[in-house]
């Protein structure tokens, strides 16, 4: 009789699935509530057994999975997945199957848990997994096969994806509470092209709201160019400039207590369309199709 040995456990497969979603040891390390040098000593003995380099680690550099890494990285989550279906008597029978979503880092505070909630609504036999990044991060990752689906602003992809409109969306200005425009019920591009300007850091979004100027002949003074849509918000509360994002929380208070205003631009021309992103030679099955299907209708009702 053949007997079958079984070196790895199903908590080290937990761990190399992890640090690979998390980027970063000590982020992973914090999500299963272990250690940072004992999931490091963890990695190592299974890169040891497998023969096999998983990761590059590089002291004070972000964790990136090795090409071999990559192939390896999906056979462990499907493995997870069967684990965590054996587990829940509920999921036998059913098609199962698992999904990465990708959602923009600026859209992912507005969407990306009740988005999830209605997948899992929706799909209750589907394990949606999810990452956030930027446009540069989302088509590469998508290219790469580590994710399936995203949601996104239409900047920067080319006819190597496919998109399905869910929704558009009109910038925001954010003033502070004495500016003069912030008693209108909205704005102009015209009204703002003599303001300071706080944008986005993002390359592609900063070319983008430029750009709307420019389709008046306007040239305004960029000012500041920030990491966060919060930094954003504090930045203009305090008089630094006009902030202009997609993104409009709901909240009138900057985290540093100050009121900040957020008008609608009227201009038409500035609304942009969210879409679904997916590869055009992504293969199409019943599950792609499903998980499509109940992304659109969460859009449509929100």
């Amino acid at each position: 009789m053949i007997r079958l040995m079984l070196y790895l456990t199903l908590r080290q497969y937990e761990y190399v699935a992890t640090v690979a979603r998390a980027g970063s040891l000590a982020a992973a390390a914090a999500q299963l509530n272990v250690s940072q040098p004992s999931l490091s000593v963890a990695l190592s003995r299974v890169e040891a057994r497998l023969g096999l380099k998983l990761f590059h680690r590089g002291k004070g550099m972000p964790v990136r999975l090795t090409p071999v890494g990559e192939s390896y990285m999906k056979a462990v989550e499907g493995f997870l997945a069967t684990a965590r279906r054996l587990e829940d008597p509920q999921h036998l029978g059913r098609s199962g199957g698992q999904v990465v979503l990708g959602v923009f880092d600026d859209l992912a505070p507005f969407h990306l848990c009740p988005l999830l909630a209605a997948l899992r609504h929706d799909l209750p036999d589907i394990e949606i997994r999810h990452r956030t990044g930027n446009f540069e991060t989302l088509a590469r990752e998508m290219l790469e096969g580590r994710i399936d689906l995203a949601v996104s602003y239409d900047l920067g992809l080319d006819g190597s994806f496919l998109r399905l409109p869910l929704l558009q969306v009109r910038p925001h200005a954010f003033l502070s509470a004495n500016d003069p425009l912030a008693s209108g019920e909205d704005v102009t591009l015209a009204a703002l092209s003599s303001r300071p300007l706080i944008l986005s850091e993002e390359g592609l979004s900063v070319r983008h709201m430029l750009g709307l100027f420019r389709r008046i002949g306007a040239r305004p003074e960029l000012r500041h160019r920030v990491a966060s849509l919060e930094l954003m918000r504090s930045l203009a509360a305090n008089g630094a400039g006009v902030g202009i994002s997609y993104g409009a929380p709901r909240t009138a208070m900057s985290y540093d207590g100050r009121e900040v205003v957020a008008r609608p631009l009227r201009d038409a021309f500035a609304r942009e369309p969210v879409v679904l992103v997916e590869t055009a030679t992504a293969e199409e099955t019943g599950l792609r199709c499903r998980v499509r299907g109940s992304i659109a209708g969460y859009f449509a009702a929100a």
